[in-house]
């Protein structure tokens, strides 16, 4: 079997922010969770068996007491706030798995869920849909991937070597290194995404890089002012890294088996009704839930 884990929280932003807003209806106040639900239902038609679909029930998470400066929900829209528990709620009369997260991210969540996945051997492969830059720690050989769905992307570790320049491994050290904007964390200063890469291909871990230049076998620009950045803040780059570790031993779910579709729960009607998608549950009616 293959599992399939979806970024809920990124899909629901994808449809909220992929209309131009001039074409928006102000008054159509459950536009995202509609396609959000189309979308996932071309899943199932496409012959997924097993999926999940992870959200930010609250997108401040326990990372925001760790660092000030993290990702909230300030300034994202009332009404895109309004549809994550309509999108959860929704997912559920779909009979679709969902992982609302609230102490945790949606991130942790799909790295928790695909180490479980990988650990059983009944599945062949583990697909996280998802364009995040974090979720690339969880690659593993061709067996966990990720799949940008709208660019129509898959990365496998050789994949992530290529983006990247480094191992899953090592992408909470590059990005504690070079900072992530998405995430609200600036990483240090002088750190590029070449010099984080040649360096840590090397090093692989921050702890691991020589405190003094001269030491670094690697040949990186600028490496005395990269090493004097390092070791004058060598703490906050370690704080920035846990930040960029997803917390893939969380308890999300205790085998695949709960991620299988089965059909469709109590309430599909209503809820269509109440998302204006029409001729949503004829195509529902028409899978058969293998």
């Amino acid at each position: 079997m293959k599992v399939h884990l979806l970024d809920g929280t990124y899909e629901l932003f994808r449809h909220h922010f992929g209309v131009p807003k001039s074409d928006r209806d102000p008054a159509d106040e459950v536009a995202a969770t509609r396609g959000v639900m189309w979308s996932v239902l071309q899943l199932l038609e496409e012959g997924v068996t097993h999926l999940g679909v992870a959200t930010d029930h609250v997108i401040e998470s326990f990372r925001n007491d760790m660092w000030p400066g993290y990702k909230s929900s300030a300034g994202v829209p009332e009404e895109l706030l309004a549809q994550f528990p309509l999108l959860e709620e929704a997912l559920g009369t779909l009979g679709v798995t969902v992982f609302p997260m609230v102490e945790l991210e949606a991130d942790d969540a799909l790295a928790a869920a695909a180490a479980t996945a990988a650990a059983d051997p009944r599945v062949e492969q583990v697909v996280i849909m998802t364009p995040d830059k974090d979720l690339a720690q969880m690659v593993l050989g061709t067996r966990v991937v990720q799949f940008d769905r709208r660019a129509k992307v898959f990365t496998d570790e050789d994949g992530v070597k290529a983006k990247y320049g480094v191992l899953p491994e090592s992408i909470p050290d590059w990005l504690a290194l070079v900072g992530d904007s998405a995430d609200g964390f600036p990483g240090l200063p002088g750190w590029g995404k070449t010099s984080a890469s040649a360096v840590l291909a090397r090093y692989f871990h921050i702890e691991e890089i020589p405190e003094h230049h001269f030491r670094w076998d690697v040949n990186v620009r600028g490496a005395s002012r990269l090493a004097a950045a390092l070791n004058e803040q060598r703490d906050l780059a370690l704080l920035f890294r846990d930040l960029a570790t997803l917390r893939s031993e969380a308890k999300v779910m205790a085998d695949v088996d709960e991620l299988r579709w089965q059909g469709p729960a109590g309430g599909l009607d209503e809820m269509v009704t109440r998302l204006r998608a029409w001729r949503f549950t004829d195509r529902v009616a028409a899978l058969d839930p293998r």
